[in-house]
């Protein structure tokens, strides 16, 4: 059998989210703005994680609909079918192959420990089931299975990052230098953390959602919502510090508004002349200007079933073509061509 040398000078980006709750401004902001550039400069595989939702989500019902929806936001963010493979989780078979191998070079005394787990079982704990705790080894196999390189990960998924590393590392040494090992990768910049609209923490797909824009969220939600959001009378004097309630403000305005209005109202602030009201209709209109359209090409994609499966087909060819060849050179490599 020929065996093919890995080729690890080719860069390849992997990375996947979960099809639960609805994608909002942070999720854009702080993941799908970069997965459209990476596209342009690396070879992606993106992944929208079916089989992972089972982990908490084992009722399927609602899953068929939710997968559609995450590829018609994606999509409508900017991602490409034809430039990156766009796929479902479950589409790819090799993946529950890989993900068994890994299982015998996982240990339940470094898994019991991951912070995710014991959330999730602190949270769940009628649900503690095997696939919440191998929900690293399972994310592993996503990552090596197309030896991607990079992986654009929040600091909430650089534990399993790690894990992913360790079982690349466990495989080469036993097998053979099969994988590269996989790092964290966002264009050296950190990462926009989008702060939720009443001062808690960021936004969500599930928690706090009257403070969370969704990117299907009406015109009109969008705008009640932002004229809710925590204010207060103003500075008293000019130059005052700005609480950081309202540089979260301003963190919004400046993600979808021009420039020369964030600095009039910056201006307005440190001469104590802000008004809230108008600050807010200003921000509220820009903001509905930039998720409109968005929102009317995920809902144009998701009447229309039959370009969604399109857009899965084409997305399974590429990835089920990376993950065969990986196979067959792991199979090789362990011993398992017979």
């Amino acid at each position: 059998m020929d065996k093919t040398i890995p080729n690890f000078d080719k860069k390849i980006v992997m990375s996947g989210i979960r099809p639960t709750g609805f994608l909002h401004l942070g999720n854009y902001f702080g993941a799908i703005r970069n997965y459209v550039k990476m596209q342009d400069e690396y070879e992606c595989y993106f992944m929208v994680a079916d089989l992972h939702s089972l982990t908490t989500h084992p009722d399927t019902k609602e899953l068929k609909q939710n997968v559609y929806r995450v590829i018609a936001e994606n999509i409508a963010c900017g991602l490409d079918p034809e430039k990156a493979a766009f796929y479902c989780q479950s589409h790819v078979r090799e993946t529950a192959e890989l993900y068994l191998y890994l299982n015998m070079l996982a240990y339940m005394g470094e898994l019991e420990k991951t912070v995710t787990f014991k959330d999730k079982a602190r949270q769940n704990p009628e649900n503690i089931n095997a696939g919440l705790l191998t929900y690293p080894v399972l994310q592993a196999a996503d990552i090596i299975l197309h030896r991607a390189s990079y992986v654009p990960v929040g600091k909430d998924q650089e534990q399993h990052l790690e894990m992913a590393r360790t079982f690349a590392i466990r495989f080469n040494y036993r097998y053979g230098n099969v994988f590269p090992e996989p790092h964290a990768f966002n264009y050296n910049a950190a990462l926009v953390k989008v702060p939720s609209l009443d001062n808690t923490g960021k936004m969500s797909k599930s928690e706090n959602q009257a403070a969370t824009l969704y990117l299907a969220d009406d015109d009109d939600t969008i705008r009640k919502k932002i004229k809710k959001a925590l204010t207060d009378g103003g500075p008293k004097e000019k130059n005052s510090v700005m609480p950081d309630y309202i540089e979260n403000i301003f963190l919004l305005m400046e993600l979808v508004s021009p420039q020369e209005k964030i600095e009039k109202y910056k201006n307005d602030f440190n001469d104590g002349t802000i008004r809230y009201g108008d600050f807010k209709e200003d921000l509220g209109n820009d903001m509905v200007n930039f998720i409109a359209p968005i929102r009317q090409k995920a809902t144009d994609l998701l009447n229309d079933e039959k370009r969604i499966k399109e857009i899965m087909e084409i997305g399974a060819a590429k990835a089920n073509k990376s993950a065969n060849e990986t196979m067959r050179i792991v199979r090789d490599a362990m011993g398992m061509n017979y």
